[in-house]
């Protein structure tokens, strides 16, 4: 998990102040261990969002602070819980794993129900990864998104990807870390790596990378566009997230898709979910995604940016999507 075409910059300001929240501090030498064995020299717990997320730092050098990398932890997981009402899961563990000599690595991956947690994150991180590359990473919130939906099936691993790829940029949008504008830049110049091709036989059976995270997306994409149509802009694809979350559906679960589907539907007075799946899963579907940014209100700018329309047909449901709360 954590793969991406492009790492966008987040808008951050400044890290949180050392050790915000931190519930606990300790060192932890002298040969405790980590559930895959690793040595754990030092362990910090904050809260957050009604859960506590416990930080350990497995033996290895690292160019930031132990307070620098929980301030990142910590405020990846504030935009998760702010995007969800909540963070998803009571509980979770962060294994930073240092990887000596390199520069700017972070790489994260997220399993449910390990080592007595519902949810563990493996990230290993460069050890010479500096302040501004954390403020400007995407991979932590990636991570923390993936908590919030039950474990699924390998053939139904887009859904997993693909919501973690469309939320994490709303998600920090929504404190600030993100403008709007650079969330649809980012879904501008990067949705049509979701496109079926040619071979394409739907998102079930077509396990390529683009159709994986940026297929998975563009089912995000319109469904929560046509959820907001549907109910002129009172519901979105949020509230048919924050419905799974809150019927404890996280990444400790094992559930079928079509419960989550259909919790979510329940949510929004609607069969969108189920009726774009039973559509998008088993064969092609196309978008007409130059239609649809200029619905939106969303053209290519200068430097990769965009220009945003308030007068656009879907202006008023683009901003809901995105716009910093």
């Amino acid at each position: 998990m954590g793969l991406r075409t492009v790492a966008m910059c987040a808008c951050l300001a400044l890290l949180w102040p050392a050790c915000v929240g931190c519930a606990q501090s300790e060192n932890t030498a002298g040969g405790h261990r980590g559930w895959r064995g690793e040595r754990i020299v030092a362990s910090q717990s904050f809260g957050e969002g009604g859960a506590t997320i416990q930080v350990d730092f497995a033996a290895g050098d690292l160019d930031l602070s132990q307070a620098e990398v929980v301030s990142w932890v910590h405020e990846s997981a504030h935009s998760v819980a702010v995007y969800y009402g909540r963070f998803p899961v009571v509980r979770a563990r962060v294994v930073i794993e240092p990887i000596a000599g390199d520069s700017d690595s972070i790489h994260g991956t997220t399993w449910g129900d390990m080592g007595g947690f519902p949810a563990v994150t493996r990230v290993r991180l460069g050890q010479h990864v500096t302040r501004d590359e954390l403020r400007d990473d995407w991979v932590m919130t990636h991570e923390f998104v993936h908590t919030a939906l039950p474990d699924l099936p390998d053939d139904q691993h887009w859904m997993e990807e693909g919501l973690a790829t469309y939320i994490e940029p709303i998600a920090r949008a929504g404190t600030g870390r993100l403008t709007e504008a650079r969330v649809w830049a980012e879904f501008l110049h990067e949705m049509h790596n979701g496109e079926p091709e040619q071979s394409d036989r739907g998102l079930n059976e077509t396990q390529t990378w683009g159709r994986t995270y940026w297929g998975g997306a563009m089912f995000c994409l319109m469904a929560d566009v046509s959820i907001r149509r549907q109910t002129n802009d009172r519901k979105g694809l949020r509230d048919a997230l924050r419905a799974v979350v809150d019927s404890g559906g996280g990444i400790d679960k094992d559930w079928p898709l079509s419960r989550v589907l259909q919790i979510g539907d329940r949510a929004t007075g609607t069969t969108v979910l189920t009726d774009m799946y039973a559509k998008w899963s088993e064969k092609p579907v196309d978008v007409d995604l130059p239609e649809l940014w200029k619905e939106l209100g969303v053209s290519a700018g200068p430097n990769h940016g965009v220009v945003l329309d308030a007068k656009a047909p879907l202006a008023a449901v683009r901003e809901s999507i995105s716009a910093s709360r």
